[in-house]
């Protein structure tokens, strides 16, 4: 029950709902003849729409998120590799019975990659169904472990966690399935602007790893003109609210020790 107010409380406080359930009740005090309640509604909503829309204000809210954790010289030896779910759409792969890739894909081709510049590192997915509406059963580890195979990688060489539907549920069941040895030198792949959260989300659960940030968004020449389109721009405002609220949230539920994790 937790799990889906969190979903339902998330996806109310994005901008983007934010915006059309203002404009929803700006047409419902027109239909009530309430004319400057209306103009109150649709004003506010306008003016959120062309910030979050046009604005810099998504890339700059995005990128103290992926600067956070630059992309880091690779060592010479890595033990293993933990995928975060979250790049495919599960629910389109379930209904056509293919594997969907989503804006996020980057991930799976990153592990690819890293999989075959390190041939002896164990290679985890991490990412269960995390379905709202009972029914869908296929885990994002599970469709993300199939492109992999397409791509070339033995799948004796992969490992499942299929459990977890937050990303502090990665972090615990992933430990449980990696249990790395002292020593070891693990890679966390996500994307840059959620390497943050994942990384808060890894060291409570005393899982130590090195971030290996990919999918970037942004670059500082962003923060000097408008977005190109306002689906873009709402896609980032989206994307910073869910990744800030996530950070303080787990904070504040005592999940992780700090809002916004640096390099140690």
């Amino acid at each position: 029950m937790l799990f889906i107010v969190s979903k339902l409380v998330q996806s109310a406080l994005l901008p983007s709902n934010i915006v059309a359930l203002l404009a929803a009740l700006g047409l419902l005090a027109l239909i009530l003849r309430r004319r400057g309640v209306a103009l109150g509604f649709f004003s506010v909503s306008a003016v959120l729409l062309i910030l979050a829309g046009w604005s810099p204000l998504g890339p700059a809210l995005v990128m103290p998120l992926e600067d956070r954790f630059p992309v880091p010289e690779l060592p010479s030896a890595v033990a293993g590799v933990v995928m975060l779910g979250g790049a495919v759409d599960t629910h389109i792969a379930g209904d056509r019975n293919s594997v969907a890739l989503n804006d996020n894909a980057e991930r799976i081709f990153a592990v690819a990659t890293l999989a075959r510049r390190y041939p002896e590192a164990r290679i985890v997915l991490s990412g269960g169904a995390g379905h709202l509406l009972i029914g869908q059963t296929l885990s994002e580890s599970e469709i993300a472990r199939r492109m992999l195979v397409d791509l070339g990688l033995p799948p004796e060489r992969i490992e499942m966690e299929e459990r977890s539907r937050t990303t502090f549920e990665n972090a615990t069941e992933s430990l449980t399935v990696a249990r790395p040895k002292s020593g070891e030198t693990w890679l966390l792949v996500t994307s840059a602007y959620h390497m943050p959260r994942a990384v808060a989300s890894f060291r409570a659960a005393d899982f130590p790893i090195v971030p290996y940030p990919v999918d970037f968004r942004t670059r500082p020449a962003d923060l000097r003109r408008p977005v190109n389109t306002i689906a873009d721009g709402l896609t980032l405002t989206d994307i910073a609210a869910h990744e800030w609220l996530g950070l303080i949230a787990y904070r504040l539920s005592g999940r992780t020790r700090s809002i916004l994790p640096g390099p140690e």
